[in-house]
């Protein structure tokens, strides 16, 4: 599998991308309540995007024969996993919803994801959202040149092992560049030691989805919005980073 290696003027422009992609996700964040819809989200993100002078990268991508995808962010609520359009759904106190957000500037993607709580939300959500949010954190710090995919995989899976919950293993991290989806594909579980190697300048988005109940997935009629099947809670955390030599970076962070 070719893997794009990237140059370090590769890389500062993929670090303004990513900054676009951590200031617009705040801004989202801050605006998560009860009452706003999908809709509203898409619009407050494709304006932040363009004052940043990016651009909102999932408008208009169209994989697979997929048609092509109408937001600038992914918005998947309780039970929806991932690809969720944005709709006029208006959230209510108690739901979780996953944006996925991807900026492209300069020709660069940046990819990242989070999962928040709307105003008070369970215990059970609550850890959901806690333990899926710390497995990217244990991929990231695995994430050296010199170790491998399985590493990265092993990581993230042990914490939804430990933690009882379903690892979404139809889905995965991936590289990322002037394409959204680059090689290599990274599994949300593996076995340390297996798998590519890691080497510097390489850019990957690391991307745990863990679930409540099983991890038995099914796309919905839009042909884009992915649904847990058991209709089971589901939080998707992602980040874009590089393997440098003296450890990952984060791109996408504030």
């Amino acid at each position: 599998m070719p893997v794009n290696i990237k140059s370090q003027d590769e890389i500062d422009i993929m670090r303004r991308a990513g900054g676009i992609n951590a200031e617009v996700r705040e801004i989202l964040k801050e605006s998560i309540a009860p009452g706003i819809t999908g809709i509203d989200l898409d619009r407050i993100a494709k304006d932040a995007i363009s004052d940043r002078g990016g651009l909102p990268t999932f408008v208009g991508y169209s994989p697979w024969g997929k048609p092509a995808y109408p937001g600038a962010i992914c918005f998947s609520v309780n039970e929806v996993l991932v690809h969720g359009i944005p709709n006029s759904r208006v959230l209510a106190e108690g739901d979780i919803v996953s944006i996925d957000l991807g900026v492209t500037y300069q020709g660069y993607v940046s990819d990242a994801a989070f999962t928040a709580g709307v105003g008070m939300i369970s215990d059970e959500a609550q850890r959901l959202l806690t333990v899926t949010a710390a497995s990217l954190d244990a991929g990231i710090k695995v994430s050296l040149a010199g170790n491998r995919i399985g590493d990265i995989g092993s990581a993230i899976g042990a914490f939804g092992e430990n933690a009882n919950m379903a690892i979404i293993k139809g889905y995965g991290g991936h590289g990322v560049g002037r394409e959204m989806h680059e090689d290599p594909h990274i599994p949300n579980h593996g076995r340390p030691g297996t798998g590519l190697q890691l080497k510097e300048g390489m850019v990957l988005a690391l991307e745990p989805m863990f679930a409540l109940g099983d991890e038995d997935t099914h796309e919905l009629n839009d042909q884009w919005s992915v649904a847990m099947s058991d209709g089971s809670l589901s939080a998707h955390f992602e980040h874009t980073i590089a393997i440098r030599a003296n450890g990952p970076e984060v791109l996408t962070s504030v």
